[in-house]
């Protein structure tokens, strides 16, 4: 435990890699590398430029529920992407409000909304339908 005035330490950036690699789909290596370390539902790896990716957008683009839901359950910061492949359709209606070219939102790895809302499968369907619904003119 950190007394009070005791710096924080930065999480070593190979943990960090190695974790939002398992992110992607390794639900047991997720669950050692956050009890072992639970900062690490925080961590966020850049690959390079703009090219940001945490453990929950990992687990959001791939449509791993399992990982996303235990990673917030320990904390994780919920963002448009994670909610609509988890189908939380008020969360994201409520998000767009400030993303009027949300077509142009891109995730990790440059993936875009309806991506993420696609690989959620049946429980994000009505996020797709809404997504849809949206008239975009693309000029």
């Amino acid at each position: 435990m950190r007394t009070e005035g005791e710096k924080k330490q930065p999480i070593e950036l190979d943990l960090v890699r190695q974790y939002v690699i398992a992110a992607h789909g390794n639900f047991e290596e997720v669950q050692k590398l956050v009890e072992q370390k639970p900062d690490l539902v925080h961590a966020v790896m850049n690959w390079g430029g703009d090219d940001w990716e945490s453990g929950l957008g990992a687990a959001a683009h791939t449509g791993n529920r399992a990982i996303a839901e235990y990673l917030l359950e320990k904390g994780a910061r919920m963002d448009i992407f994670s909610a609509a492949m988890l189908g939380e359709l008020e969360i994201v209606q409520s998000m767009l409000k400030w993303y009027p070219s949300w077509y142009e939102l891109k995730g990790p790895h440059g993936i875009p909304l309806m991506r993420h809302a696609l690989a959620g499968g049946e429980p994000s369907q009505r996020v797709v339908e809404y997504l849809q619904s949206m008239k975009v003119e693309v000029v």
